[in-house]
């Protein structure tokens, strides 16, 4: 695995970059990390699946709220310490100066000698389509659990949201660079389409 650098050094890790020619794709679109690429879906989609299914399986509320948090910590972790790194080489974490002031801190892997990357596109759309739609579905889910007034369910939906939120958080500026404001970003991007409109 390449050693990770600081965020002056980001690599451009491909979302959905169709720009390659054929050969290289057919080399990139392998998945090299079958067990991480299983593992990033395999919490987060449990844990949705569990929510879904809850009521009907099981009465207790109580198991179904633990499992659903187990389920999402170990999304968490695996996404932030291991899957993250392997299948785009993005990592990120907090850290602790002596004086007890908090810093984020954001890496990605750098372009090997031979100017490829070490990241297939197969393992990097998984990666980026895991890690924003899932998000999205808790956030779904917040919005049908406080219009129908089912307020117990209400503090396992935000663990959810609040959890994957963090990883898509910490990722994308991991992408885009740690020192970009990423509302200036959003804005320009959002500038350029409506001219270019």
């Amino acid at each position: 695995c390449s050693p990770l650098q600081d965020s002056d050094d980001i690599e451009d890790v491909s979302l959905f970059d169709a720009d390659d020619d054929l050969s290289r794709r057919s080399k990139k679109s392998k998945i090299r990390h079958p067990v991480a690429s299983f593992f990033h879906l395999f919490f987060r989609v449990s844990a949705i699946v569990v929510y879904l299914l809850c009521e009907l399986l099981t009465s207790s509320f109580i198991a179904c709220m633990v499992t659903i948090i187990l389920l999402l910590s170990c999304d968490f972790w695996a996404v932030k310490n291991v899957t993250g790194r392997l299948m785009v080489g993005l990592r990120w974490w907090n850290q602790v100066d002596d004086d007890g002031r908090s810093h984020w801190v954001f890496e990605a892997r750098k372009v090997s000698a031979q100017g490829s990357k070490t990241s297939s596109e197969a393992e990097s759309r998984i990666f980026w389509l895991g890690l924003i739609t899932c998000p999205m579905i808790w956030v779904i889910f917040a919005f049908s659990a406080l219009f129908s007034f089912k307020v117990k369910w209400l503090a396992v939906v935000v663990m959810g949201v609040v959890l994957q939120g963090a990883n898509l958080y910490g990722y994308i500026r991991c992408k885009v660079g740690s020192r970009k404001n990423l509302t200036s970003m959003a804005t320009n991007y959002l500038g350029k389409q409506f001219l270019r409109q």
